[in-house]
């Protein structure tokens, strides 16, 4: 029997459960910071891995940028998957002022109602880019919706918007103005790979609908996008909360079901990258590059306050989300430690996971 077993061996029962959740990859958990610190229990946490930490009073920002269609059935299918994502959201805890919807020419006949704060004009959006940068604050999520068309010709990748095409170079720039913001993008526009490529940066996650530019036809992804979110069914470790991992994961594998149902080749490949080198990939595995800040980054936001803990519920709810945070950045470099320093390790956060878990819940 290995060190690493003798130690699970002699772990509580409750702990021993999360071991095993950890070793069959079907724990996802998440992290909150009671202070501003970048620095987890055990070192885990350190300045290599600092985003997506969801420290108490911070921002999410929802971004929804819908280009025009190509044709009225094009138009209607992106109107209405806009205008189910606005109205998803703040049943995820986003603030109603925190959700921005840009939609084609602007509040026209087409558009989603009053949902709409502006066009995709290149001027609006850009404008708009500027306003949530002064809005938000380091530490607070944005995450940005792409649906549309998208294009890859004479060498720049584009999203079609109401005017003159937005280059991925000038929504680089646009992007660059959130320092310390933690940036998620979900381009689900046709062709959408080139353009997502070149948003790869370190501490963002990248989702691209296809996988190459040839996937230039017309994506299902924002369809599967809003039923994964409606339905919490991308929820698969049941902690309440959607990882960005979680509904990567669940939406690639909704769309490929999709196109086997229907007998066709499948036109869309979605890919991801939270590495920040650039290279997306299908299924992503923190173990080999891709997936862990993925896994710790989620696109709903925290419940605490909604639920009026009180003043000591709070600090442990939130001590026991940084645990977890921990666990599974933990699990996601075991490759970096010896078999027996890992497993101390991940002993020492899980027992403490535990003890805090049920103060928690002994409080009155």
């Amino acid at each position: 029997m290995s060190a690493g077993s003798r130690r699970l061996n002699r772990l509580p029962p409750i702990v021993l459960l999360l071991v095993l959740g950890l070793v069959s990859g079907s724990l996802s958990v998440h992290a909150q910071d009671s202070g501003d610190s970048r620095q987890g229990p055990d070192g885990i946490d350190n300045e290599e891995m600092p985003w997506f930490r969801e420290v108490p009073g911070r921002e999410k920002y929802l971004l929804i940028i819908n280009g025009p269609g190509a044709t009225p059935a094009a138009r209607q299918r992106f109107a209405e998957w806009s205008a189910d994502l606005h109205d998803l959201f703040p049943a995820l805890g986003y603030r109603e002022n925190s959700i921005t919807l840009l939609f084609d020419e602007g509040k026209t006949d087409a558009a989603p109602g009053e949902r709409v704060d502006g066009s995709t004009r290149r001027e609006d959006v850009a404008s708009f880019m500027e306003d949530l940068a002064t809005r938000a604050a380091p530490g607070d999520q944005l995450t940005v919706i792409l649906i549309g068309h998208g294009s890859s010709r004479f060498g720049e990748a584009r999203i079609n918007n109401a005017g003159p095409d937005v280059t991925a170079s000038e929504f680089a720039d646009m992007l660059e103005p959130f320092e310390g913001v933690d940036i998620a993008v979900i381009n689900t526009t046709s062709a959408s790979y080139p353009f997502s490529e070149a948003l790869s940066a370190p501490g963002r996650v990248i989702i691209s609908a296809t996988r190459s530019p040839a996937e230039r036809y017309d994506t299902m992804f924002s369809g599967f996008l809003v039923e994964a979110l409606e339905e919490r069914n991308a929820d698969l470790d049941r902690n309440g909360r959607l990882s960005l991992l979680e509904v990567f994961n669940h939406t690639r594998r909704s769309v490929e079901g999709w196109y086997e149902e229907q007998g066709r080749l499948a036109t869309e490949h979605a890919v991801l990258d939270d590495s920040g080198d650039g290279n997306f990939v299908a299924e992503p595995e923190p173990l080999q590059g891709d997936g862990l800040l993925a896994e710790v980054a989620y696109l709903d936001s925290p419940q605490m306050a909604r639920e009026q803990l009180s003043p000591q519920a709070q600090e442990l709810r939130a001590r026991m989300q940084e645990l977890e945070r921990s666990v599974v950045l933990l699990r996601g470099r075991k490759n970096d430690y010896l078999e027996s320093e890992y497993w101390q390790r991940m002993e020492s956060l899980l027992v403490e996971l535990a003890q805090t878990t049920r103060r928690f819940h002994e409080l009155p």
